[in-house]
């Protein structure tokens, strides 16, 4: 749906609408927190005199549309109004270049790094070598968690074949990341699909495939309550956040593969009408591996099913090689590092959409500028950029234009600083440690979503994270329905 400000002088004036989302720090509300993200990116032109070419009143009736929007921080929201073509125009045009040679080196470079691993624990990490039975578990837990960053290194890059960023093409680029995923035993269309229809819906509460909130209602009804309680809720346990952070890091990936749990859950709406009936869960029929699922229409069966097949031949290969080799071996050459692939896929893709400063959209308020925007960049230091292929730095660019290489990403991200204004985000305090920080916040910070309280009109379709922790702005209080 378009923005309901595009009748609005400024709407029709680029300069005039980038100005009108520059707004300064002081301009925002007082935070009852923690600093926002928004108030610490890399410097950038984004906040500058521009600003002063909108006048009052015209700012003034942007905001009216919506009324006063507050994000999880306290600090004012505005919505963003810039265009794709902007964004697009910012970029340099080589950064869309993408090379066959480049790209497949750094494939050539993991899959040393993981073989010179490999090779040298299992000829050094011994008992001739090393006596001490303590010291070698310990080493081989160094191993496992060193192959991780490493396999998730060769994730990422299939996920750039995904998106076509890998090479210029299309069969190329498939055939290396089917190879690459399957050996992670991940179905590579299923999830090339699945996650394409997350790019063009992100942010968007009914059709988002990727780490949708609960609305208030939902974790209403989870926790027992009726919706006007929650704002009366007290305190989560600590210890309570923490056992469900361990289960979403451990089983997360594989629950989302067989059950979707984490992506929208409106497939009666699927157009051929495969959804009826099915929904997210067990026992549901939406999965990543059935070609029948809501997930996909009947012309991608032949994907699934050669998604399945990739996963089989892994299946099969690591059978041989635990029959052959010992499961004990393959335990701690092979499952300990999966198992750190698959905390390092969930928290990335955790941490990028959700933070106490984005929102999220009603369908009908969406649009696919403000969903890209409704995500942000976090730094992981020396390992995010080398080991991680930059992922983690540069997700706001790449929810822009995500055919655009990782090894170019960070020159795109700074072109579009300035068009996005202070509707870019970032989190980068603290690097690698501040990464790891930015769980346990959110997980207690992001419990369910919900207007702004006292939000007008179109604004009742801003929503943002609130919690029963106590944490920044707090839940709206709605009045008990009258006997």
């Amino acid at each position: 749906m378009a923005s309901t400000t595009s009748s609005l002088p400024a709407a029709r004036n680029p300069v005039l609408r980038r100005a009108l989302s520059s707004t300064h720090e002081s301009d925002s509300a007082p935070s009852t927190a923690d600093a926002s993200p928004i108030h610490s990116p890399r410097p950038s032109s984004s906040s500058t005199s521009l600003s002063s070419m909108a006048s009052e009143a015209e700012q003034q009736d942007v905001k009216a549309s919506y009324g006063k929007l507050i994000d999880t921080y306290g600090n004012e929201f505005e919505v963003p109004d810039f265009t794709i073509k902007d964004i697009r125009d910012a970029i340099p045009k080589h950064c869309f270049e993408r090379s066959y040679v480049k790209s497949m080196s750094y494939v050539f470079r993991d899959m040393f790094l993981l073989a010179t691993t490999f090779l040298l624990f299992h000829n050094y990490n011994t008992p001739e070598v090393i006596p001490s039975t303590p010291v070698r578990a310990a080493l081989w837990g160094v191993y496992a968690f060193a192959q991780g960053l490493f396999g998730t290194g060769l994730w990422v890059l299939a996920h750039e074949c995904g998106h076509g960023a890998f090479s210029p093409s299309r069969r190329f680029n498939n055939i290396v990341g089917w190879v690459l995923h399957s050996s992670l035993l991940v179905p590579y269309f299923s999830w090339q699909i699945s996650h394409g229809k997350h790019h063009k819906a992100t942010g968007n509460m009914e059709r988002d495939m990727v780490f949708v909130p609960r609305t208030r209602e939902q974790f209403a009804s989870r926790v027992g309550r009726l919706v006007h309680e929650i704002s009366e809720l007290t305190e989560e346990t600590p210890i309570y956040t923490l056992i469900h952070l361990l289960g979403q890091q451990l089983i997360g990936w594989p629950n989302y593969l067989l059950t979707n749990v984490t992506g929208h859950n409106y497939h009666e709406r699927q157009r051929e009408g495969r959804g009826k009936g099915k929904h997210n869960g067990r026992g549901g029929g939406v999965n990543h591996f059935y070609p029948s699922s809501p997930l996909y229409e009947a012309r991608d069966a032949p994907y699934i099913i050669m998604s399945d097949i990739g996963i089989a031949i892994t299946a099969c290969a690591l059978f041989y090689l635990g029959q052959r080799f010992g499961w004990s071996n393959m335990a701690v050459w092979y499952f300990l590092p999966y198992l750190w692939v698959n905390h390092w896929l969930v928290a990335i893709t955790f941490l990028q959409h959700t933070d106490p400063s984005l929102p999220h959209y009603t369908a009908e308020h969406w649009n696919y500028v403000r969903g890209c925007a409704a995500t942000i960049d976090r730094e992981f230091g020396f390992i995010g950029r080398h080991l991680l292929h930059g992922i983690i730095e540069t997700h706001v660019l790449h929810h822009y234009v995500s055919s655009i290489p990782f090894y170019n990403a960070d020159e795109a991200t700074e072109a579009i600083k300035p068009i996005m204004g202070r509707h870019y985000r970032s989190d980068t305090r603290e690097g690698p440690v501040g990464f790891i920080k930015a769980m346990w916040k959110s997980a207690r910070w992001c419990q369910w979503v919900e207007p702004t309280e006292g939000a007008q009109g179109a604004g009742q379709g801003v929503l943002f994270f609130r919690n029963q922790n106590g944490l920044g702005t707090k839940p709206a209080k709605i009045p008990a329905p009258s006997q």
